[in-house]
C-alpha cells in the first residue's frame, strides 16, 4: 500500500504522510501528540477512525492491517485525569465503547440504506423522499447515490438528537459520518437542497458548544462551504427561495444560527470589523424571531397549537398571512394522510406479488405502465418479477403466448396454495379452540 495521507482532526488538525505498511498506531499517537504539544505524552491521545478506537496491541500491526486507508481520517481526543481523579484508563474505555456504539449507528444506517436502494424495502415502507425548496420532489440518480443520500440523511437525524441531549462529541463523530456519506453523491443532486450546508452548521455548532479552540480555522472554511451552498439552494439573498414560497420566510433561523457562528469565529480569528457586523446581523434577524405575545394568543385562541403559531408567525410578516399559511399546512397535511394511506396499500400489494430472484420488490411505476397498455395487473406483476424488472424483457413474456400461459399457471398455484394455507390456519385455530 506504500506511503498515504491521513487527514487528522481534533487536538491537532492536518494531514500527515505515512508509510501505512510501516508506521503502527503506537507511531502514530506519538507523532500527533508531540505536534499537539499534548503534554501527558502519547498515552493522552486517543485515535478514532471509521467509528472505531486505534489500539496499539502488541505493536507489530501496521496501520493497513488494521485497514486505515489513504485519505483517512482519523480523529485525534487528548485524555487526561481529570479533577474527579478518573484514570486515563477509565477515559479510554469510555472513549472506546462511545466509538463501538457510533460505529453500530453507522452499520445501521448503512444497513438500512442498502435496504432502500436494492428493492428489498420499498422507499415508502419509511416514507424517505428528498424535496426541493418548492416541496417537489426530487428524482433520486443511481444506486450509489441513493444508498450514500438516505444514509447521509438517517445520519443528520440522529446526529441532530445527539445534539439535543447535549452529546455533542457524539454528534460531531456522526456528522462527520453524514458528511462523509453525502460526499458519494452526484454533487449536481446534492446542489440543489440545502441539507449538507445545515449539516456543516450543524458541525461549527458542536465545535463551539465543545469550547474546543483547535477547531477554529476548520470552523471558518465549513461556515464558508454553508453560506455558499444555502446562496446556490436558495438564491442569492433566498431570493429563488422566497418566490417559491410566496413571499415567507422559513430561512430565517438559519441566517440567525450561520452568522452567529461566524461572528464567534471571527472574533476568535482577530476580525474584529467582521465579527461585529456579522453578531449585529444576527441580533436584527433574532428580535425579528420574537414574536408578541398578543399574537400568539390570538392563534391559540382559534384552536393552533403554540409550536405551529410560533411556526407561521416567525414565517410570515403578518397575522392574516400567518393565518393563510396554518390553513395551508392543515390541507398539505390531510393530502399527505391520503397520499400515506394510498402508499401503504400499494406497499401491502406489492409484497403480495413476491419479490424478484436478487430479492427486489416489483417497481410500481413500471408495473402501472403495462397496465395502461392493457394488460392485467396480477400477469404484469408476475411477468416483471420474474424479469428482475426489465420492462422489456416482461413485454415480451407478455405478448408471447407460451410464457404468458406459464405466467397465468404461476399465478393459479400461488391462489391456491395460499388458500390451503388460510384454509389450514383456520382449521387449526378451530381445533385449538374445540379443545379448550
Amino acid at each position: 500500500m506504500g506511503m498515504a495521507k491521513l487527514r487528522v482532526g481534533g487536538s491537532w488538525s492536518g494531514v500527515l504522510e505515512v508509510d501505512l505498511d510501516d508506521w503502527s498506531v503506537g507511531m502514530l499517537r506519538e507523532e500527533v501528540a508531540n505536534r499537539s504539544n499534548c503534554g501527558g505524552g502519547p498515552q493522552c491521545i486517543n485515535l478514532i477512525c471509521a467509528g472505531r478506537v486505534l489500539k496499539d496491541g502488541d505493536g507489530s500491526e501496521k496501520l493497513s492491517q488494521l485497514g486505515v486507508k489513504n485519505n483517512a481520517k482519523i480523529l485525534a481526543s487528548k485524555v487526561s485525569t481529570d479533577q474527579d481523579g478518573k484514570s486515563v484508563k477509565e477515559e479510554f474505555l469510555a472513549e472506546e465503547e462511545r466509538a463501538k456504539r457510533i460505529s453500530r449507528l453507522k452499520a445501521s444506517a448503512t444497513n438500512l440504506a442498502s435496504r432502500h436502494a436494492d428493492g428489498s424495502l420499498p422507499v415508502e415502507d419509511f416514507n424517505l423522499e428528498l424535496e426541493n425548496q418548492s416541496g417537489e420532489k426530487v428524482k433520486l440518480g443511481s444506486e450509489t447515490d441513493q444508498r450514500a443520500l438516505m444514509m447521509g440523511l438517517m445520519l443528520h437525524a440522529n446526529a441532530k438528537a445527539l445534539m439535543r441531549r447535549e452529546q455533542y462529541r457524539d454528534a460531531l463523530e456522526v456528522l462527520t459520518m453524514g458528511e462523509e456519506a453525502f460526499s458519494l453523491c452526484d454533487p449536481k443532486l446534492i446542489e440543489m437542497v440545502d441539507n449538507v450546508s445545515i449539516l456543516q452548521i450543524d458541525m461549527v455548532w458542536c465545535y463551539l458548544m465543545l469550547r474546543d479552540i483547535s477547531w477554529l480555522s476548520v470552523a471558518g472554511i465549513r461556515l464558508a462551504k454553508a453560506r455558499e451552498g444555502i446562496e446556490r439552494a436558495h438564491g442569492k439573498e433566498s431570493s429563488r427561495l422566497r418566490v417559491l414560497q410566496g413571499g415567507r420566510y422559513p430561512e430565517l433561523a438559519l441566517y440567525l444560527r450561520i452568522e452567529l457562528l461566524e461572528g464567534v469565529v471571527a472574533y476568535h480569528s482577530g476580525q474584529l470589523q467582521k465579527s461585529k457586523d456579522a453578531l449585529i446581523s444576527a441580533r436584527a434577524r433574532y428580535f425579528q424571531l420574537q414574536i408578541p405575545d398578543e399574537t400568539l394568543s390570538l392563534l391559540m385562541s382559534m384552536g393552533y397549537k403554540e409550536d405551529e403559531s410560533k411556526r407561521a408567525l416567525r414565517m410570515n410578516l403578518d397575522v392574516a398571512s400567518a393565518i393563510d399559511f396554518l390553513i395551508e399546512e392543515k390541507e398539505k397535511k390531510a393530502r399527505k394522510r391520503e397520499e400515506d394511506i394510498r402508499r401503504q396499500k400499494e406497499i401491502k400489494e406489492l409484497k403480495g406479488y413476491g419479490v424478484t430472484p436478487l430479492k427486489k420488490s416489483v417497481d410500481l411505476q413500471k408495473l402501472n405502465e403495462l397496465i395502461s397498455i392493457g394488460f392485467e395487473k396480477e400477469i404484469v406483476a408476475e411477468a416483471l418479477r420474474r424479469n428482475e424488472n426489465d420492462i422489456q424483457k416482461a413485454l415480451d413474456d407478455l405478448t408471447n403466448p407460451e410464457t404468458n400461459a406459464v405466467i397465468q399457471d404461476v399465478i393459479i398455484s400461488r391462489k391456491r396454495k395460499r388458500s390451503r394455507r388460510a384454509e389450514n390456519h383456520a382449521s387449526s385455530g378451530s381445533d385449538s379452540a374445540s379443545g379448550s
